[in-house]
């Protein structure tokens, strides 16, 4: 009440009202006439200290009279109007310093884009230009005529089985193929076929049998042993059927995260992850896939399966390992007619001799060169056949010279040889 009642006295000022100014200003007009500009410019300086000083408190009293006549309920306690009105001037003036504050942030902005930027590339880096190499193996790969289109897990098991018959066949073809070729593992599945490729036809069969049909594959006698082993976790743990997850196949004996993921893929039909062998990470590093050299498949497995879409996870594989085993090969690839020679950071490095195949002036001077040879030949063997012609004519003349001068020389000499012979000493003599 006390802060309302110097409010109202305050407002109550002559100082508030316009005749008060105008008075005060005719006055002063009335009392000094002669400088009227002065009397301008002192009345304007007047006006405006008066309405810097006493403008908020005006503010102030007209929201606190439009929210009592507006509002009721708060007619009776006007000095909850007063603290509302003063806390609602004060809400005011400190937002104007948090907007002024905003403008700097505003200018920041760039910093923050900058930032998401850096974290973006650095979750998901791609390689520079991997969808046309991809496209070029596509093409590559078009013909579908490698070993592993034929031979590979996906070809090796009973198709008329049952699904879980069909799911361990997988599973013991992916075992067999490591350190193996295709034809050496579709040779070893196709005689356990025969002699029944089962859960329980392994679980029966000797290691001896067993070592004996697998036979050439790589390390046959280790791969008896895991068979064995996996077979009997399989019927114990599992009920009969390969485990359907990554973890439990990993549990298996010899089954390692490729045939595991592989395994997903082909038996159940679930993309888990890329499966990687020795011709996956071997391309994928020679392409420049991932950020830094890897040492191991599993390092190129999460290398690859930070950028490369899932959807390319089940193909990535069969493509790799096809184009691995027909253009670029462990020892000498074939750089020269491989579509990525040019992309490629690795290309024509492991083999130097194939670059000279490839590149297109020097062709031209290999065809040339065999034509040259070809061409200097018969004119070296004909130069050879003259020349032996005639020293085969020359060769009767000199006979015939070499006759008759031993014909002429054949009196001394028959006189010499009987000079000889008299003058011969004896045998015995000295």
């Amino acid at each position: 009440m006390y802060m309302f009642s110097r409010l109202t006295v305050r407002m109550n000022s002559p100082y508030f009202t316009s005749a008060a100014l105008d008075s005060s200003a005719t006055e002063t007009m009335g009392k000094s006439t002669i400088n009227k500009d002065g009397i301008r410019r002192l009345r304007s300086r007047m006006a405006q200290g008066l309405r810097s000083e006493d403008d908020p408190p005006k503010v102030k009293a007209e929201v606190q009279e439009k929210s009592i006549s507006d509002d009721p309920t708060h007619a009776h306690n006007p000095a909850d109007c007063v603290k509302s009105t003063s806390y609602n001037t004060t809400s005011k003036m400190k937002e104007e310093p948090d907007q002024a504050l905003l403008s700097p942030r505003k200018r920041g902005r760039g910093h923050l884009k900058v930032e998401y930027e850096t974290e973006g590339v650095g979750l998901k880096r791609e390689p520079y230009d991997w969808r046309t190499q991809l496209s070029f193996i596509r093409e590559m790969r078009s013909k579908r005529d490698a070993p592993v289109d034929q031979m590979g897990a996906e070809k090796c098991y009973d198709t008329q089985g049952l699904p879980e018959v069909r799911r361990y066949q997988v599973l013991i073809s992916l075992m067999l193929s490591s350190q193996t070729k295709d034809q050496v593992t579709a040779g070893a599945m196709q005689r356990l076929r025969e002699h029944g490729l089962s859960v329980d036809g392994i679980l029966k069969m000797d290691d001896e049998t067993l070592g004996k049909l697998i036979y050439p594959v790589g390390f046959w006698r280790t791969k008896v042993k895991y068979i064995k082993q996996a077979t009997a976790l399989i019927q114990q743990e599992f009920g009969g059927d390969i485990p359907n997850t990554v973890e439990g196949l990993i549990r298996l004996p010899g089954v390692g995260p490729k045939m595991a993921h592989l395994a997903m893929d082909i038996a159940w039909n679930q993309v888990s992850g890329i499966g990687v062998d020795t011709h996956v990470h071997r391309i994928s590093n020679r392409l420049g896939w991932t950020k830094k050299e890897t040492k191991t498949p599993e390092e190129t497995r999460r290398a690859l399966e930070e950028w490369l879409p899932r959807d390319l996870w089940s193909e990535i594989n069969w493509l790799l390992v096809g184009f691995g085993q027909q253009v670029c090969l462990p020892v000498g690839p074939l750089c020269s007619v491989c579509l990525n020679q040019h992309t490629c950071p690795s290309a024509h490095r492991s083999s130097p001799s194939k670059k000279i195949k490839s590149s297109p002036a020097k062709p031209n001077n290999k065809l040339a060169s065999p034509t040259a040879l070809v061409k200097e030949e018969p004119e070296d063997t004909s130069a050879q056949r003259v020349s032996h012609q005639r020293r085969k004519n020359t060769g009767p003349q000199l006979n015939q010279q070499d006759l008759s001068a031993s014909r002429q020389e054949t009196p001394s000499l028959a006189r010499n040889r009987r000079k000889g012979r008299a003058g011969a000493p004896l045998s015995g003599q000295t």
